[in-house]
């Protein structure tokens, strides 16, 4: 190829100018603003079923746990002794499969037993760690379906 055709081809060569990068910096700007509080709401709630499914996991290893033994864990063994047989009697687990995990807010979940709303109460304070609140921050527990 000569070599003028290629400096031709190199000078009709062009970028984008800095205008229109700055537009569609701003149209990605405004579609991110517009989508992300949406998507970040669906975060919160997925979090909150996920502790639902633990709790309900849970239940399921704490009612296996109560027909080996003929009790449930007492408050002081906690959830460790679906995990751990510490002198047990009957005990058949570990009725997990893996260590107890955090909730989805990296707490620990709280267990009572006897519980004021059953034979137990499992329950996760949300993402602010205490009773209460509304939105993410809404208790999950054992007794009552999420809304």
């Amino acid at each position: 190829m000569p070599r003028n055709k290629s400096l031709k081809r190199l000078e009709n060569h062009q970028g984008f100018t800095l205008i229109e990068l700055l537009v569609v910096m701003i149209i990605i700007g405004l579609l991110a603003a517009l989508v992300g509080p949406k998507m970040f709401g669906k975060v919160g709630k997925s979090r909150q079923q996920a502790a639902k499914a633990q709790i309900e996991l849970f239940g399921t290893a704490l009612d296996a746990f109560r027909l080996d033994t003929g009790r449930y864990p007492t408050a002081a063994e906690g959830l460790e002794a679906l995990r751990n047989e510490g002198g047990i009697n009957n005990w058949d687990g570990p009725y997990l499969p893996k260590e107890i995990p955090k909730d989805p807010w990296n707490n620990a979940y709280v267990y009572t037993s006897p519980g004021s709303h059953g034979d137990y109460d499992l329950q996760s304070y949300g993402r602010d760690g205490a009773a209460g609140g509304e939105g993410e921050d809404q208790d999950v527990n054992s007794w009552s379906s999420l809304e």
